[in-house]
């Protein structure tokens, strides 16, 4: 009985907003509009990063951010991948030209939500 009560409760929960985001190519990609502070302090960082590997530490940053923010993926009007892992294992596979609109998409999505953190 304990359960059914949880669940009730997280039905009610408020959730976080949700951006859209349509790539030239019709995909559309969804992030999260809010971050917790312990996640705001991992993402910076991960961006920090070591000064030899600075390179490494801006990959890293992004790979974080659009695990920690990406909701929904929909590839060329097919069905959206909504499972955090799915959505990562997706977007290591991405070609170099989606990785860019990404990138894009995260630092636009960064300056609009999180002015306070340093984008990619």
């Amino acid at each position: 009985m304990g359960k059914r009560s949880r669940r009730r409760g997280a039905e009610d929960a408020p959730s976080a907003p949700e951006s859209p985001y349509r790539s030239p190519a019709g995909d559309v990609l969804v992030l999260r509009g809010a971050m917790t502070p312990a996640t705001r302090r991992e993402y910076a960082a991960a961006f920090a990063g070591a000064p030899l590997s600075r390179e490494d530490a801006w990959q890293r940053a992004v790979e974080f951010l659009f695990e920690r923010l990406a909701v929904r993926w929909e590839i060329a009007g097919t069905e959206p991948i909504e499972k955090q892992k799915e959505l990562l294992g997706r977007y290591r596979f991405a070609t170099a030209e989606e990785r860019h609109w990404i990138r894009d998409v995260l630092r636009e999505h960064l300056a609009e939500h999180f002015p306070e953190l340093e984008a990619p």
